[in-house]
């Protein structure tokens, strides 16, 4: 069967099911941000119109400035992008034809971006349930690499690395003339973040990249940036396509990054619900991954595999992410979204449902 590979789309996913997709539906596949966008983006987004008969600015100057101040980095060391999508495709344009060790499981679009520009891939397995990342088997890997993929808080699992863990890595790679890509597309759903950012200024090999669509629930508009040393986003820039940014993105960014206590709101909203979630899986003998973050990885420990699980939950109008195309998981789990109040009430329904029928006793 040809799986979707990525959530979102669920018409793609009902048709790869041979199932006709119902009238209504809860989809629990794209991590997006249950609150919707930042109200003042509603507000604003007829006067953005008045914009769409002038060339975005090929420079993202008003964008990189926020992000400037926001992050304490200078100017030449942020990259904004069409979505993080355009900034991992970049960087898998850098490291074409080379050696690259990606630690699994997680987003599927970095072995994509790097095997259209033929490099050498590497998995590094995490071993689930707990999903540990042991600097010292990832030593071994890193054996002649010449980059590294890594989510963190890493997608599909939630769970996040500490900084303690990540920097080690970091230093290692330097050592080996090693590229460090780290994905934290979900970074600002952490309420006590530690900022890997001021070592870019430590290391010459550090990438960070960042979505703007997953905490703003713009995914419809592709915006991301990434933050390097003033050398590689040199470099990468090279490589985009000239107005790769649309001026309604850049507006957007400026105002969602502007938009004061909504990160807070949401951070808050987020942890109450994953709370209420995970007692209720607990108490109904769901294993769920550790997440700290707006998504998590659920099993059935009673099923030899979730696929009966996951075509129960279909027929039902949930729709959760499979994990097919994820190496290490290969269907065993599968993701959902923490959505708002009611659809998470609606997921416990349907859960209550099926434990029901296929308990242990």
């Amino acid at each position: 069967m040809i799986w979707p590979s990525h959530g979102s789309n669920p018409q793609y996913l009902y048709k790869a099911m041979g199932l006709a997709l119902p009238k209504q539906f809860i989809d629990f596949s794209a991590n997006i941000n249950p609150l919707g966008p930042p109200p003042a983006l509603k507000e604003k987004w007829l006067d953005f119109f008045h914009e769409i008969n002038v060339y975005p600015d090929p420079f993202a100057a008003k964008l990189r400035d926020i992000i400037s101040k926001s992050e304490q980095v200078p100017n030449e060391s942020i990259l904004i992008g069409n979505g993080g999508a355009e900034l991992i495709t970049l960087v898998a344009r850098m490291v074409a034809g080379k050696k690259v060790v990606i630690v699994e499981p997680t987003f599927s679009e970095y072995e994509e971006a790097c095997r259209a520009n033929s490099c050498e891939i590497v998995y590094h397995q995490l071993i689930e349930p707990n999903f540990e990342l042991n600097t010292a088997d990832l030593h071994m890997s890193l054996l002649d690499a010449d980059a590294l993929f890594l989510c963190n808080p890493n997608n599909p699992t939630g769970i996040q690395y500490s900084a303690s863990t990540i920097i080690p890595i970091v230093e290692e790679c330097e050592k080996r003339d090693c590229l460090v890509i780290l994905d934290e597309a979900f970074f600002d759903f952490l309420i006590e973040y530690e900022s890997l950012v001021p070592y870019i200024n430590k290391f010459s090999n550090l990438i960070i990249i960042r979505s703007l669509t997953k905490m703003f629930a713009i995914p419809g508009i592709r915006l991301g940036y990434l933050i390097a040393p003033p050398a590689l986003v040199s470099e990468l820039s090279k490589w985009q396509s000239h107005w790769s940014v649309n001026t309604i993105a850049l507006l957007a960014g400026e105002l969602c990054l502007q938009s004061g206590s909504f990160m807070k709101e949401t951070q808050e909203y987020i942890c109450n619900e994953r709370r209420r979630l995970f007692s209720f899986f607990i108490k109904n003998e769901f294993v769920v991954s550790s997440s700290r973050v707006n998504f998590y990885l659920l099993q059935d420990p009673l099923l030899p595999d979730q696929f009966s699980l996951f075509e129960f939950l279909l027929h039902q109008g949930i729709i959760p992410r499979h994990t097919f195309n994820f190496p290490g998981l290969e269907g065993r789990w599968l993701r959902f979204a923490i959505k708002d109040h009611e659809d998470n009430n609606q997921l416990m329904e349907v859960l209550t449902q099926w434990r029901h029928h296929h308990s242990s006793s």
